[in-house]
C-alpha cells in the first residue's frame, strides 16, 4: 500500500512518501524536488511539469499554468473573468458552465475542463512517486488551500480519481503543516494540560492562510483560521509586471501586453528579481535581449522602492492574524510561536509586519517549500495500515457556516438553521429530526456570503425520498444525518424511516438505531425530539427539528451512569427503514462525464508513451550517428579498411541528412530499421575492436592457468609431500590436458598475429574463455583433492574439572580414563575448558 503525500501548488508541487522508517520529499527525473504545475500541448504529446515550463516562451499559448483557482467555477465567476485579460492561453466555457481551457492538441483545437487539466499534473506526481517507490501509487492524501470550498473541493476529487488515486483525505495546507509540526514534538503538554497554542502563517504563490492550531501529546487541534485568497506571490509579480510594462511604453514605445511572447518574458524576469531583492536591499538590474521588436530593454530597481509600490498589498497582511486572534479571543502573549512557510514568506517585508504584530521572532524549522506535501504524507500513513505511526487525532474546523434551509410543513415558507458553525470541529455528524408525510429537500448553503471568496453560496440539494406518512395518518419521523466528512465536504450521508410498530407494557426496549463506527476524531450528535401527541399544527415540531443537542456519546452516557435508577417505562417498539437521497450538487461531474474523462486520460498517457518511444528511437539513429562518425577517425580507425571506412562514413552522412528532412517526423519502426541497417555495418567493426581489447587478456588468463597447473605438476614429479596423496593416472591427465591447452593457445596466437587488424578475428576471447573454463573444471577437482585424515593416537589424560556434564559426555572434548575408581569432580555443573585436539 502506498504512502504518498501531495502538494499541489498554484506554481509548483512536492511529492512526499513514507519510506525508511521516515518521510522523505522525492526529486522527479531531472533531481529536482520541486516539479512545475504547468501543463503544455504540442501537435504529438504532452508535456508536464519542468518540461512544460521550458515551453511556456515557445509554446506560450498552450503552455497553462495557474489553473488551480479555477476548481469548481463558473466560467461567468468575476474571479474567472477578471483572470482571463491575464492570461496567456484562452479559456472557454464547459456545456456544464464551468470553466475549460481551449488549446491546440494533436493539431486540433481542444477544450479540457480543469479537472482534466489538474489530474495530468497529479498523472506526472504519481509517475514521480511512483519512480521513487518502485511500486504502484494509489492511496494518496492532497492539500487543498483551507479556503476553498465544497465545489473546489469536489473538484478537485474529480480530478484525483481521473489520474487513477484514492484520495483518503483532501488535507487543508495549513493542517499539513501543523502534523508536521507537531507529530514530531516530544515536548507537548499532556492531555490533560493546558495546550500549546502555535500560529501557523503560510504564504504561497497565489494565497495567504493563517491558522491558530492547539497542541496535546498525540493530539492536534485546529482552532480557528483566516486568510486572504488574492495575496501571495503571484500579486507581487503583477505589480513589477504592470511598473516595467508602463516604463518600457514611456521609454521603448513598447506595448508588452500585445505580445503574449514577450509578457511570459516578463513574468519570468520579474519572479527572478523579487527573489533576488528578497536577498538583496541594493539596485537590482533588470535586461531583457531581444525583448520586442528586436529592442534589448533595460531597467533597475531596489527592494525600498518595491515596497512603496506594494504599500497596498502589505497592509492586506494583518488582517487574517487580527481575525484568528479574535475567533480564539486569544491574546498575543497565549502564543507559543508563530511558524511561516510558503514561498513567499521570504518576502522581507512580509516577514517583518507578521513578527511585528505578534511582537515576537519568528520560527522558520519547517521547510517553507515542502512542509505541506510531508504533512500530508504523515496523514497518509496515519490513515494506512501498511505503516505503524504514532498516536496523533488531528481534529479540524469547518470555514465557514454551512446552513439547511427547508419547505415547512408547519406552514407556507421556508424554515432554515445553522447546523456547521463557522469553527465547527471537523470530520464531524449531526443527525437531524423531522416529521414528514411526504419527500422533502433540504438546500444546503453557505450563510456569510461576504467572508466567502466565491460568488455562489449554494452547496447542493438533497432530496429524501419515499417518505410516507404512519399507518394513522400521522406524519412519520425521519432521521436525517447531515456531515462534514475527512475532506471538509458537506453532505446528507443517510436519512431513515422510523417506524412504529405497536405500543405495549413492560416491553423489553429495542434498539431503534444501530451507532455507526466512525472515523477517529468524529463526535456524534444526536438530536432526540418528543412527538407532540396533540392535534395541533407541527410549527412547534418544526422549531424543534431546528435545534441541536450538541451531547456527545460520552457526555449521554456519563449522565445516565450519574442518574438514579428508575422505574421501567412503556416502551415504543419501533424499527427503521433506510431512505434513498437524490443529491444535486453544485458543478459536479456526472458519473457518465466522469468515465469518458478517465478513459480520455488513458488514451493522453498512451499517446505520450508512444511519442516518447517514437523520439527514442529516433534520437537512437541520431547518437549512432555522431558516434560512428568521430570513432571512424577514431579508435575504430585501425580496424576497417579505407574502402569500407569511406562507404561507412558516407551511409552515416546520407543518414544525418534524412534525419532533417524526410526523416524528421517518421514512425517509431522506421527508425528502428534505420539503425538496424548503419550497425549492419558498424556492428563488425565495433566486434574487431572489441575482440582486439578483449584477447590479450583472455590469453594472459589462460597462460596463468597453464603456469598454475605445470608449477604443480614439477611439484609432484619431485615428490613433494603436499602432493605425493594424488593418484598417479589422473595426475598424468592433468598433465595431457595442460600440454593440449598450451598448444591450443601457441597455435592460436600465432594465427591470429598473421591476421590483419581489418578482418574478422581468427578466435574470439569467448572461445578463449571457455578454454579456460574447461581447463579449470578438469583439473581443479584432480589436484586439490585433500590429503585423506590420519586418526591421531588417544592419549591418557587425568581429568582435573572437566568431568561429564550431569551425567552425559563432554561434546567438546571427550577423554578416557582407565581408572573407574576416578572420584568425580566436586561440580557437575562445572563449565567444559576448551581444548584443542589434532
Amino acid at each position: 500500500m502506498s504512502v504518498v503525500g501531495f502538494d499541489v501548488g498554484f506554481q509548483n508541487c512536492y511529492v512526499a512518501v513514507a519510506r525508511g522508517g521516515g518521510i522523505e520529499t522525492i526529486a522527479n527525473e531531472y533531481s529536482d524536488r520541486c516539479t512545475p504545475a504547468f501543463v503544455s500541448f504540442g501537435p504529438r504529446n504532452r508535456a508536464i511539469g519542468a518540461a512544460a515550463k521550458s515551453q511556456v516562451v515557445t509554446n506560450c499559448k498552450n503552455t497553462v499554468q495557474g489553473f488551480k483557482r479555477f476548481h469548481g467555477r463558473a466560467f461567468t465567476d468575476p474571479y474567472v473573468q477578471s483572470a482571463k485579460s491575464n492570461l496567456v492561453y484562452d479559456l472557454a466555457q464547459m456545456p456544464s458552465g464551468t470553466t475549460g481551457i481551449k488549446v491546440m492538441y494533436m493539431e486540433e483545437e481542444k477544450v479540457f475542463s480543469i479537472e482534466q487539466v489538474t489530474a495530468m499534473l497529479l498523472t506526472k506526481l504519481k509517475e514521480t512517486a511512483e519512480a521513487a517507490l518502485k511500486k504502484p501509487v494509489a492511496d494518496c492524501v492532497i492539500s487543498v488551500p483551507s479556503f476553498f470550498t465544497d465545489a473546489e473541493r469536489r473538484s478537485v476529487m474529480d480530478a484525483a480519481q481521473i489520474a487513477g488515486l484514492n484520495c483518503l483525505r483532501l488535507m487543508n495546507e495549513t493542517t499539513a503543516v501543523a502534523l508536521a509540526y507537531g507529530i514530531y514534538k516530544q515536548d507537548l503538554p499532556a492531555p490533560e494540560e493546558k495546550p500549546r497554542t502555535v500560529v501557523f502563517v503560510d504564504v504561497g504563490h497565489a494565497g495567504y492562510q493563517v491558522s491558530v492550531c492547539a497542541f496535546n501529546k498525540g493530539k492536534l487541534k485546529v482552532l480557528a483560521s483566516a486568510f486572504d485568497s488574492e495575496l501571495g506571490g503571484k500579486g507581487f509579480d503583477e505589480i513589477l509586471v504592470q511598473h516595467f510594462c508602463n516604463e518600457f511604453a514611456k521609454k521603448y514605445k513598447l506595448d508588452v501586453r500585445s505580445k503574449p511572447r514577450a509578457l511570459v518574458r516578463l513574468y519570468q524576469e520579474c519572479e527572478k528579481l523579487k527573489k533576488l531583492m528578497s536577498a538583496n536591499s541594493s539596485d537590482l538590474p533588470l535586461n531583457i535581449e531581444c525583448f520586442m521588436n528586436d529592442i534589448d530593454v533595460s531597467s533597475k530597481l531596489n527592494r525600498g522602492e518595491f515596497e512603496e509600490m506594494c504599500a497596498a498589498l502589505l497592509a492586506k497582511v494583518e488582517g487574517p492574524l487580527r481575525s484568528v486572534l479574535e475567533q480564539t479571543k486569544l491574546k498575543k502573549e497565549d502564543i507559543y510561536a508563530v511558524e511561516i512557510i510558503g514561498g513567499a514568506s521570504r518576502i522581507p517585508a512580509i516577514k517583518e509586519r507578521v513578527s511585528k504584530f505578534f511582537g515576537k521572532e519568528l520560527n522558520t524549522t519547517l521547510n517553507a517549500d515542502e512542509a505541506v506535501a510531508r504533512g500530508c504524507a504523515l496523514q497518509c500513513a496515519i490513515l494506512s495500515p501498511a505503516f505503524k505511526v504514532r498516536e496523533f487525532s488531528i481534529t479540524d474546523v469547518v470555514p465557514y457556516p454551512i446552513s439547511l434551509k427547508w419547505n415547512s410543513a408547519a406552514e407556507e415558507g421556508l424554515s432554515d438553521c445553522e447546523v456547521f458553525p463557522k469553527n465547527h470541529p471537523s470530520p464531524f455528524s449531526k443527525v437531524l429530526t423531522f416529521y414528514r408525510k411526504e419527500p422533502f429537500s433540504l438546500e444546503a448553503y453557505y450563510n456569510n456570503p461576504k467572508e466567502l471568496p466565491y460568488p455562489d453560496p449554494n452547496i447542493g440539494q438533497f432530496t429524501v425520498q419515499k417518505v410516507l406518512p404512519q399507518a394513522s395518518g400521522e406524519c412519520s419521523k425521519v432521521k436525517v444525518k447531515v456531515r462534514v466528512n475527512v475532506h471538509g465536504m458537506f453532505s446528507v450521508s443517510s436519512a431513515s424511516l422510523v417506524e412504529v410498530l405497536k405500543a405495549g407494557e413492560g416491553e423489553e426496549p429495542m434498539e431503534t438505531e444501530t451507532a455507526a463506527k466512525e472515523e477517529e476524531n468524529k463526535m456524534q450528535v444526536d438530536q432526540e425530539e418528543q412527538k407532540n401527541q396533540s392535534d395541533g399544527p407541527k410549527e412547534n415540531v418544526d422549531k424543534k427539528s431546528d435545534t441541536e443537542d450538541m451531547e456527545t456519546e460520552e457526555n449521554k452516557q456519563e449522565k445516565k451512569n450519574n442518574q438514579p435508577p428508575q422505574a421501567k417505562k412503556p416502551k415504543v417498539k419501533t424499527k427503521t427503514v433506510d431512505l434513498p437521497i437524490e443529491n444535486s450538487l453544485h458543478w459536479q461531474l456526472t458519473n457518465e462525464l466522469l468515465n469518458l474523462f478517465v478513459e480520455n486520460e488513458g488514451k493522453m498517457i498512451m499517446q505520450d508513451k508512444l511519442e516518447k518511444e517514437r523520439n527514442d528511437a529516433k534520437n537512437g539513429v541520431e547518437e549512432y550517428v555522431y558516434e560512428m562518425r568521430d570513432k571512424l577517425h577514431g579508435v575504430l580507425e585501425k580496424f576497417v579498411s579505407e574502402e569500407d571506412r569511406d562507404a561507412f562514413s558516407l551511409k552515416l552522412e546520407d543518414t544525418e541528412n534524412w534525419l532533417y528532412e524526410e526523416g524528421e517526423d517518421q514512425q517509431k519502426q522506421v527508425y528502428i530499421d534505420k539503425l538496424a541497417e548503419l550497425k549492419k555495418l558498424g556492428q563488425p567493426i565495433q566486434e574487431r575492436a572489441m575482440e582486439a581489447e578483449e584477447r590479450p587478456k583472455a590469453f594472459d588468463e589462460l597462460g596463468k592457468q597453464i603456469q598454475k597447473y605445470m608449477k604443480i605438476l614439477e611439484a609432484y614429479k619431485a615428490k613433494d609431500e603436499q602432493y605425493d596423496h594424488l593418484d598417479e593416472l589422473e595426475v598424468m591427465k592433468v598433465d595431457k590436458q595442460v600440454n593440449e591447452a598450451m598448444n591450443w593457445m601457441n597455435s592460436k596466437m600465432n594465427e591470429q598475429s598473421k591476421q590483419s587488424l581489418t578482418l574478422d578475428a581468427v578466435i574470439k576471447a569467448s572461445e578463449i574463455q571457455a578454454k579456460t573454463k574447461e581447463l579449470s573444471s578438469t583439473c581443479n577437482p584432480i589436484i586439490s583433492k585433500p590429503k585423506p585424515k590420519v586418526e591421531p593416537p588417544k592419549e591418557e589424560k587425568t581429568p582435573e574439572q572437566n568431568g561429564p556434564v550431569n551425567g552425559q559426555e563432554g561434546s567438546e572434548a571427550r577423554t578416557s580414563s582407565p581408572n573407574k575408581d576416578q572420584p568425580a569432580p566436586e561440580s557437575t555443573e562445572a563449565k567444559l575448558p576448551e581444548m584443542d585436539i589434532d
